[in-house]
């Protein structure tokens, strides 16, 4: 390998000359120019007087040593198995498994977000008191090196290459139905048996076996299951007492975690790679929560993804199940790094969950001799970067993605990263651009001045897959493209030739980051067994034309129903244990028979306290979203109870003609009412519902409804509003009264800034006291 002083007098003769080579390249900073040079060539056309420094500086760069650098990359599953080796879950990644961050520095190390809690995770959630394990699973295969499978099992490149293709089969195989047997299950997964070695094999074989064989796992195949995952899972389980439920396991939380890094540790072992090449950020099970700049707070980062709440994200919050661990080995692989990225990914549920893990942020911060690199996203994601905190009315830029950093990482991004690495989108052709925003999708543009003043370097370089561009007409980071990129700039780095920014930044000042930390009944597994427990003894009744008596449905239509609920229930992470105890079951109404007036509405479903069941109009079930809109309708007005004693609805008159209606509404007794909340509670929400008490009457609330205005009564509006809550898509007419939140009010009404005061304090009603949110920001300061 050629010294750094060659590199280092390559490029000073191609800056320092009285006509600079470097004049002839394409505008842009040194490193953005060096970078286009190594990914693009020797410009076409170029005398050879100034092409043969140009060539001698490539090969140079081409030759930076690079065996020796300690690299640490974070992220969660798409954006960093993409830089470290190709997204490994697409159909084509055999073709080229062994690119990538991992081919140019051989001592790669991930840290991996672990509060994905969607697909075939959720589904292992489920069942195990284990952490997130798909985006683990997903950078682990994406991992694997040729060289590591040529020592470890001596194979030459093409057999190296077959092995691939049998891993990707296998780790991403899934099933909806349960296995037959483990000998089955492998073959099902297509992996070619004679293209994996015979110890690797072997240890596959024990591991798909004791998926049936171990009882706290054979539970898991009942459901829909990504492969990789069980496997990881199943080497983890290997580590702990064979008698220990579940249950036990979870109150065992040190035996867990570290039975999860021996797992993992035989894993990559098992596949040639360093024991910690893939470590989880923490070893504590976490969930993320994502509150809105309208108040509401959303748990799960599944939820946040597909909920579209049309307001920027605020916060973004790690809730621990017990208090947070990170690995020592986690944090000595940050202290030696000699470079630190961070991935590209989702802004909210990538980097900012492992920033939170205590230690880690200022583990990095600490490093001053790194290089450290945010490799920018390339597309807004909606949900997350569609809309920006501080400019909502346009589009999402580099800036703000720092900005959401700072925001949410405690103590800020000082000192975490000094340069940003986004795509150049001048390099992508213009109806390719179009083409994504006729599909609704748009670039995240870096703009350069703004990221310059808050004190960052900026590198715009052609880092997207043309291949990808040329076959399918979609812009991708090239894992290549990106690791020659990091190479130069590691060049550079080394040299003393990558300068950070000069400006002192003008990032904002922050407010101190809370750490939630719940209990640990509150772990997914036993939230859903709490939920099943509960759903188990539910009746599930019907009323129809032909029958004098309600008819109990059993069976098939009993258990299909049940497990509806079960999954609702399960989605809805906000919904609390506590919230299921004034239901006993649920009863289907033939449309026939619905007797409920609709005076006011078209929802078909409601709470009857009289005998604590939820009613639902049968024709409502046909389809699975309607079925959850109005089961959560009905489930948010059980919460209210018993309350009201009775209800009436009088006409007022003048001159003979009706102008309008009183609805009043007696509370009852405290020593009657069964309800969720008491009395003061139950005030504030019926003054917020514009129920006037009266002064001479406790308990008496009434409302004046003029002429022919619409009228939504409270039990049905806090239906409504708890449906809202939890997915805004459920209650458009909800959505559209929040929407007034939206646009700032003016002073010339009054009523304007009033009406939007009073749906705030609404949904603050609704996050603190009905899904109780607000103890869980009065963790300790991280």
């Amino acid at each position: 390998m050629l010294p750094v002083q060659g590199l280092q007098q390559s490029i000073e003769e191609l800056r320092h000359q009285r006509v600079a080579p470097l004049d002839f390249l394409p505008n842009g900073n040194l490193a953005e120019r060096l970078i286009s040079l190594v990914l693009d060539g020797v410009p076409s056309g170029m005398p050879s007087a100034v092409a043969t420094p140009f060539t001698t500086c490539i090969r140079r760069l081409q030759k930076v040593n690079t065996a020796g650098a300690k690299v640490v990359v974070f992220g969660g599953g798409t954006g960093l198995s993409n830089i470290i080796g190709g997204d490994s879950r697409r159909l084509d990644w055999p073709q080229s498994p062994f690119s990538g961050l991992k081919e140019i520095f051989p001592d790669c190390r991930s840290i991996v977000c672990i509060t994905d809690d969607g697909g075939s995770t959720g589904e292992l959630l489920k069942d195990l008191p284990l952490i997130a394990l798909g985006d683990i699973r997903h950078v682990l295969l994406s991992s694997i090196q040729l060289p590591q499978l040529q020592d470890c099992f001596g194979l030459d490149g093409t057999a190296a290459k077959n092995l691939a293709t049998a891993l990707h089969a296998l780790f991403n195989y899934r099933f909806i139905s349960p296995p037959e047997d483990a000998k089955q299950l492998l073959q099902d997964t297509g992996a070619d048996p004679d293209a994996i070695p015979a110890q690797l094999l072997h240890f596959f074989q024990a591991l798909i076996a004791s998926l049936f064989d171990d009882e706290r796992l054979a539970v898991t195949l009942d459901r829909p299951q990504c492969l990789g995952n069980l496997l990881l899972a199943a080497a983890i389980y290997r580590q702990v007492d064979p008698h220990s439920d579940s249950v036990q396991l979870a109150a065992s939380h040190h035996l867990v975690r570290t039975a999860t890094i021996r797992g993992l540790a035989d894993m990559c072992q098992a596949l040639g790679m360093h024991p910690h090449a893939v470590l989880p950020c923490t070893t504590t099970n976490a969930r993320l929560v994502v509150r809105y700049t309208n108040g509401v707070q959303v748990t799960g980062e599944h939820k946040s993804s597909y909920c579209r709440r049309q307001y920027p994200v605020d916060r973004v919050l790690v809730e621990f199940f017990r208090q947070p661990f990170v690995q020592p080995e986690v944090i000595g692989l940050i202290r030696q790094a000699d470079i630190l990225i961070f991935a590209p990914g989702s802004l909210f549920t990538s980097i900012i969950p492992i920033m939170q893990s205590p230690g880690i942020a200022e583990a990095i911060r600490e490093n001053r001799d790194a290089l450290k690199l945010l490799v920018a996203n390339i597309w807004v994601q909606k949900g997350e970067t569609d809309v920006t905190r501080d400019a909502p009315d346009r589009k999402f830029h580099v800036s703000d993605l720092i900005r959401a950093y700072h925001r949410n990482i405690p103590s800020g991004v000082n000192d975490l990263f000094s340069h940003v690495l986004a795509l150049d989108l001048a390099d992508i052709p213009g109806s390719v651009l179009q083409r994504y925003a006729l599909e609704d999708k748009a670039p995240i543009y870096l703009d350069r001045k703004r990221v310059r003043a808050l004190g960052f370097g900026t590198i715009a370089v052609p880092v997207y897959s043309r291949d990808q561009l040329q076959r399918r007409r979609v812009i991708q980071h090239d894992p290549a493209a990106l690791a020659r990129s990091i190479q130069v700039l590691h060049g550079l780095w080394s040299c003393g030739l990558l300068k950070g920014n000069d400006e002192a930044g003008n990032l904002p000042e922050i407010s101190r980051l809370t750490v939630g930390v719940r209990t640990s009944q509150d772990l997914p597994c036993l939230r859903y067994d709490a939920i099943v427990s509960h759903c188990r003894y539910l009746s599930v009744e019907q009323i129809s034309k032909s029958s004098r008596f309600d008819q109990r449905l059993e069976g098939k239509e009993r258990n299909w129903l049940i497990s509806r609920v079960i999954e609702t229930l399960w989605n809805h992470q906000d919904i609390l244990i506590d919230h299921l105890q004034y239901i006993r079951g649920i009863c289907l109404v033939d449309p026939a028979c619905w007797k409920r007036c609709q005076q006011w509405d078209n929802v078909f479903s409601f709470y009857d306290p009289q005998d604590m069941r939820i009613k639902i109009r049968q024709d409502q079930t046909r389809e699975l979203k309607r079925f959850e809109m109005a089961f959560l309708v009905a489930l948010g007005q059980s919460l209210l109870g018993n309350y009201a004693r009775d209800k009436q609805l009088k006409p007022i008159k003048s001159g003979g003609e009706v102008i309008g209606h009183t609805f009043s509404l007696h509370v009852r007794e405290t020593e009657r009412m069964d309800s969720f909340f008491e009395f003061p509670i139950l005030d504030t929400y019926l003054r917020l519902a514009r129920m006037q008490p009266s002064t001479e009457q406790k308990g008496l609330y009434t409302r004046v409804i003029n002429g022919d205005e619409g009228f939504t009564p409270p039990g049905l509006l806090f239906g409504l509003c708890y449906a809202w809550y939890l997915d805004n898509r459920f209650a458009p007419n909800i959505e559209y009264k929040m929407s007034i939140m939206r646009s700032e009010p003016g002073d010339l009404i009054p009523e304007q800034i009033r009406i939007a005061d009073r749906r705030r304090r609404l949904i603050d009603f609704f996050r603190d006291h009905v899904f109780q949110h607000q103890a869980h920001d009065r963790g300790g300061s991280c």
